[in-house]
């Protein structure tokens, strides 16, 4: 695999967030709404596409345990299966809950489905009160430490130079700018802000490809990879060769996030990635 530019995500790649963001996902739907879906179903939404943004996938989850008190009765897997079926995305998550439960009982959901309140939660669990402080500027309910310092690092000092040696880098996540910055500055990865997209740059997300495009004009690259940890990153690369035809876009998946052991590998081979690795750490050995 020849290439110019390494492009990264953050979350499953740099770093673990198993139990930071995941874990806020899970208490915040908990804490707002007294129910909550399993660890092991975030992957299902993470499957289904279009929640690249956990926020989102906090909302749609808490949809979920909604409808189910309002008369839904497929499962979780049925429920993203369905998500999957609409397009992915909260969205989808949301027509399939009002195709199924009609519009009365929608209505009723809606007056309960807090969407500000979990994401104030969700922000005071991940950053713990400090950070909550610096960056949404408010005073938390509870004192808390955050979740995320406990984002262990994945990427080797090794790897990061020897990707930055031989290779334009850049970086596309879906965190917020201030959080994606955090995250690249434990990993100790310098990456200017040109060669950035984060949640902050751009509205529509992975899988669009514009982001990724965007970066290999920056590079003005022939060849670039894009290592994920979840099928919307492979959905991405592909459809950046769609849309840029003139370059080649390689979506590499990494086994360090929520996709792990041979049946994620299954995963990201039916989707089209070009390589399965199993972390970032193998990467300058596959491009060599």
């Amino acid at each position: 695999m020849n290439v110019d530019a390494v492009v990264l995500d953050v979350d499953g790649v740099l770093v673990d967030v198993a139990d930071s963001y995941r874990r806020a996902i899970l208490e915040s739907v908990e804490r707002v709404h007294d129910r909550t879906i399993r660890r092991e179903d975030v992957q299902r939404f993470k499957d289904a596409g279009g929640f690249n943004n956990d926020w989102e996938l906090t909302y749609a989850a808490a949809l979920y345990v909604l409808a189910t008190g309002e008369g839904y009765r497929r499962s979780i897997e049925g429920f993203t299966d369905a998500v999957a079926a609409e397009g992915g995305g909260l969205d989808a998550a949301e027509r399939v809950v009002r195709d199924d439960i009609g519009a009365t009982a929608t209505q009723r959901l809606r007056e309960r489905w807090d969407r500000e309140r979990l994401r104030d939660v969700f922000q005071q669990l991940y950053l713990g009160a400090d950070l909550y402080r610096a960056l949404e500027g408010g005073d938390p309910d509870v004192e808390t430490r955050g979740y995320i310092h406990d984002e262990p690092v994945i990427i080797a000092a090794e790897t990061v130079d020897s990707l930055a040696g031989n290779y334009d880098v850049g970086v596309l996540t879906g965190r917020p700018a201030a959080e994606a910055e955090i995250a690249l500055d434990r990993a100790g990865l310098d990456v200017p802000a040109d060669r950035r997209f984060t949640m902050d740059d751009w509205e529509e997300g992975k899988p669009h490809p514009r982001a990724l495009t965007t970066l290999a004009e920056r590079f003005d690259a022939d060849a670039v990879a894009f290592v994920g940890d979840t099928l919307d990153d492979v959905r991405t690369a592909n459809n950046a060769r769609e849309a840029d035809p003139d370059r080649e876009y390689h979506g590499v998946g990494v086994l360090t996030g929520g996709l792990t052991g041979d049946e994620g590998r299954e995963k990201y081979e039916a989707e089209g990635a070009a390589a399965v690795i199993e972390s970032v750490n193998a990467l300058p050995e596959l491009l060599e």
